[in-house]
């Protein structure tokens, strides 16, 4: 029923304006609008609600991820805008922050993946498939 509709992605904010200048300024989302609820913006036809919340913990895995197609530009352009790349110490992972996964199977051997922050701690991610 649902696998023809279009999915909207769900972040949570304590501060829009900050959450505002991050997507949109330093990821490129397009601005949709802004009202009492939520910055609404558009990441390639994925309409991202960033939801305007009063207090709220972080996910301790990852909420909101990009597909790109060369993740070393996507991270030296991120990290030339300010972006600060997470590093747990995975083997594979390099002084970057970019991890490789282990050969597994041919779906998911070789896909890279890194992972930053936004100002609200929310953790989000760059993966690149093999």
């Amino acid at each position: 029923m649902l696998g023809s509709a279009k999915i909207v992605a769900f972040v949570p904010t304590r501060d829009s304006e900050k959450a505002r200048r991050f997507y949109v300024d330093i990821l490129g989302l397009s601005f949709v609008s802004d009202d009492q609820f939520a910055l609404v913006l558009d990441s390639n036809g994925t309409t991202v609600r960033v939801s305007k919340v009063p207090e709220y913990t972080p996910y301790p895995f990852t909420a909101l991820g990009w597909d790109v197609p060369d993740i070393e530009k996507a991270v030296a352009e991120l990290s030339g805008k300010g972006v600060g790349f997470e590093k747990y110490g995975f083997p594979g992972q390099d002084e970057r922050g970019i991890w490789t996964a282990p050969a597994v199977d041919n779906a998911t051997g070789g896909a890279k993946v890194a992972w930053f922050k936004d100002p609200d701690g929310n953790l989000l991610s760059l993966t690149e498939y093999a």
